[in-house]
């Protein structure tokens, strides 16, 4: 009887003091979500409820007033023939296959700064300081160095070479849109890769110097390796970024011409709703681009992660 007493004592001792930590758990639980709940909200009134809201309105004919009628699938079904919407996805498609660029532009550019090239401090700022400008700005700007009789063709003109309508020709159009938005973003990605080579052991570095490395292998074989986790993230932010961030530059700079050389589906959006005033058909464009955007996101993460993996 003692024994078994002297046993159960400890036991209810040790389960007072296991009662308060338990209630402290559950209190903490409580202030960390008090915390969390303005983001969460945040996200639930900008972000899932306008989501929830734009694919019921893709599934009716609303034009802004009266009533929204259902019609299924009909817009969806619409954007199947529709040339301006074929358009804007192959214009996406070109847009894409120049990802490359976009990533390997600001990682080398990075690695320089960072190996102590001369006047390093000034590339970095200078290679920012079109990130902060906005996207007006910037179209601003190179309507004035663009257009045909602009300082670029001027230049041009310098070494002999005839000028070229880079904004009013189809055949170059996209591709300058491209330029001049790769030239005002890269340095924010450059930025973050300069973050990244900060993680970068120098002690891998000097290893690799010791074993008598060149350069370039330094480069393909330490550095780039090492990076993988902030290519990945550059490469997905680039992507959203790309499909999403253009319509003030292709409004200021061709407003998705000349035809539908420029026109890329977010620009297709703001057509549809504020000129055609088509809420439903532009919200369906919307959903499909959203779509879109997640299965490009989500294949570029699984891609990088099987990589990871090997």
């Amino acid at each position: 009887m003692s024994a078994n007493a002297s046993t159960a004592e400890p036991m209810g001792k040790r389960s007072k003091r296991a009662a308060p930590t338990m209630a402290g758990s559950k209190a903490e639980r409580r202030f960390a979500f008090l915390f969390v709940m303005p983001a969460v909200l945040l996200v639930l009134v900008f972000r899932i409820i306008p989501l929830i809201w734009g694919f019921f309105l893709s599934l009716t004919d609303w034009r802004g007033l009266g009533e929204a009628n259902f019609i299924g699938i009909g817009n969806y079904q619409q954007m199947v023939g529709d040339p301006n919407f074929q358009a804007s996805m192959v214009n996406t498609f070109v847009l894409l296959a120049t990802l490359p660029i976009w990533i390997m532009l600001p990682m080398l550019l990075a690695i320089l700064i960072h190996q102590g090239v001369p006047g390093g401090k000034l590339f970095r700022a200078v290679y920012f300081f079109p990130a902060v400008l906005s996207s007006v700005i910037v179209g601003s700007i190179f309507n004035v160095v663009l257009r045909y009789d602009g300082s670029f063709n001027a230049l041009l003109g310098m070494f002999g070479i005839n000028a070229v309508d880079w904004l009013g020709d189809s055949n170059t159009a996209l591709f300058s849109l491209i330029g001049v938005q790769l030239w005002a973003t890269f340095g924010m990605s450059l930025l973050i890769f300069l973050a990244g080579l900060s993680t970068v052991p120098k002690e891998m570095l000097e290893a690799a110097r010791l074993d008598g490395a060149k350069l370039w292998q330094i480069w393909v074989f330490v550095i780039i390796p090492s990076l993988r986790p902030i290519i990945e993230f550059v490469a997905v932010v680039t992507t959203i970024g790309v499909l999403t961030n253009m319509f003030g530059l292709i409004y200021v700079l061709t407003a998705g011409g000349p035809g539908t050389a420029t026109t890329l589906p977010e620009f297709l959006i703001w057509l549809e709703q504020g000129r055609l005033n088509r809420p439903g058909y532009a919200a369906a464009i919307s959903m499909v681009l959203f779509a879109f955007m997640a299965g490009i996101a989500y294949l570029q993460i699984r891609i990088m992660s099987r990589n990871a993996n090997l």
